[in-house]
């Protein structure tokens, strides 16, 4: 949708969407992290879809130049000299600014997360008050980050939606808690480590939130098995109420 003066409505309306700004998209350039063959990568004869030879490139969208237009610049300068204030060099904390598809992305170092979210929080001329949630993300052929989690959050007082993403290998699959900057995503990180097994550290009770305590493995990584899996949860007893676990 357009309004009179021809802007798109979007995250960002006031960039200037001619032929020489318009963000990027995922297939020109970018980081290739695999090959997809087929429809749904099935490589036994299973993909029934009729789509077996297709052969496409799946990519990661690149690093954004400046200007990103808009108010995103904005946002970025801010942060980048907050951060400068603090004593901490922008570059040893954001990985890579992302403008892909007029949203805007922060790739964090693990390390810096929580600096980073409560300076995005508290400086006023930044103020995201609220993060809506974390979500798991997981690319096995991603070597050395295969597991990304993914932090939306908006401004209220500006009126603005950006995001955080921050990646860590599966040898080391550990994440500072935001818990402390956005209590909100108290059960969201639980979500998060029980389907994708990412370790929120400082948590203040990272257990299970869907699948059973003792279930093995992490339901929505890519190379968790589809089908064929004991029922693990089978036979299970259900413990007195002065025996289960305490989540004070």
């Amino acid at each position: 949708m357009s309004d009179a003066n021809g802007n798109a409505g979007g995250a960002n309306p006031e960039k200037d969407l001619s032929a020489s700004n318009l963000p990027g998209q995922r297939g020109q350039g970018g980081e290739e992290i695999r090959v997809q063959r087929g429809m749904f990568g099935a490589g036994d004869g299973g993909d029934t879809t009729g789509y077996g030879g297709l052969v496409r490139s799946v990519r990661l969208p690149g690093p954004a130049t400046r200007p990103y237009g808009g108010w995103f610049d904005e946002v970025a300068d801010e942060l980048e000299g907050a951060l400068e204030e603090q004593g901490l060099v922008p570059g040893n904390a954001i990985e890579r600014t992302v403008v892909d598809r007029d949203e805007l992305t922060f790739h964090i170092e693990r390390e810096h997360l929580v600096r980073v979210a409560r300076t995005l929080r508290d400086d006023p001329a930044l103020r995201f008050e609220l993060c809506t949630g974390v979500s798991g993300v997981h690319y096995p052929n991603d070597k050395g980050r295969e597991l990304h989690a993914v932090y939306h959050l908006r401004s209220i007082t500006h009126n603005r939606v950006i995001r955080l993403e921050v990646s860590a290998p599966d040898s080391d699959p550990h994440i500072p808690s935001l818990f402390s900057v956005y209590p909100t995503n108290d059960w969201h990180e639980r979500e998060t480590y029980d389907f994708f097994g990412i370790v929120f550290d400082g948590h203040p009770a990272l257990t299970r939130i869907m699948m059973p305590d003792d279930w093995q493995g992490f339901p929505q990584r890519k190379d968790y098995p589809l089908g064929g899996i004991p029922v693990e949860y089978k036979g299970a007893q259900i413990p007195a109420p002065d025996q289960r676990r305490s989540y004070s």
